[in-house]
């Protein structure tokens, strides 16, 4: 069986409603559904949340590959609005308040090789000045609030995890559309996950 682990039911809707005829349709955060082929859970914002989500997840159901699917903040213009993303490695990044911080990696499986990759970084916090967003635009391409928490807790349980995300915005530099780029990065996660998650 697979898994799907979203953040947030925006991210989630549009693929719940196509999904066998919106057999999903109306999950809430914090719940989880399931069927023969595939099990679905939305684990809310940040990553106590998101770890604790997935492990109850992974703790209840025999999964054989798990993917993080949702949206991501581009930390570089060469990743377009909207645009797929599979991230093959992720840093857990909220240690910057540490005097000499280190910030734990995993590298991660692609799931289609033809995908655009980059390196994802999972914070809760938002960047506060320029000295520490240049650092990570130096190091990764994107960052979200969930991606590491998902990440390790499936690698605890052997299960491999694919992180699927669509850029929604650029850091520091939201654009007038962002609520149109954000329904657009939806879309395209809800119709990537159609092709794509029983198989």
């Amino acid at each position: 069986m697979n898994a799907i682990v979203f953040a947030t039911e925006q991210e989630a809707r549009p693929f719940l409603k196509k999904y066998e005829r919106g057999r999903f349709d109306g999950l809430e955060e914090g719940e989880i559904v399931r069927d023969d082929a595939l099990v679905v859970t939305i684990t809310g914002l940040g990553k106590i949340k998101a770890a604790l989500r997935t492990d109850q997840l992974l703790r209840g159901h025999r999964v054989r590959r798990l993917i993080h699917a949702g949206t991501c903040t581009a930390l570089t213009t060469s990743l377009a609005l909207g645009e797929l993303v599979a991230a093959d490695q992720v840093f857990e990044g909220d240690r910057i308040e540490l005097s000499a911080p280190t910030y734990p990696r995993m590298p991660l499986d692609v799931f289609d090789p033809s995908m655009k990759q980059g390196t994802l970084v999972t914070q809760d916090h938002t960047p506060q000045d320029e000295k520490e967003r240049t650092y990570w635009q130096r190091i990764a391409q994107m960052s979200d609030m969930s991606g590491y928490a998902v990440a390790y807790v499936s690698a605890t349980y052997g299960v491999p995890c694919f992180i699927i995300k669509a850029i929604a915005g650029y850091l520091f530099g939201q654009d007038e559309n962002f609520q149109r780029s954000l329904e657009r990065a939806h879309e395209s996660i809800g119709d990537f996950l159609m092709r794509h998650a029983t198989a």
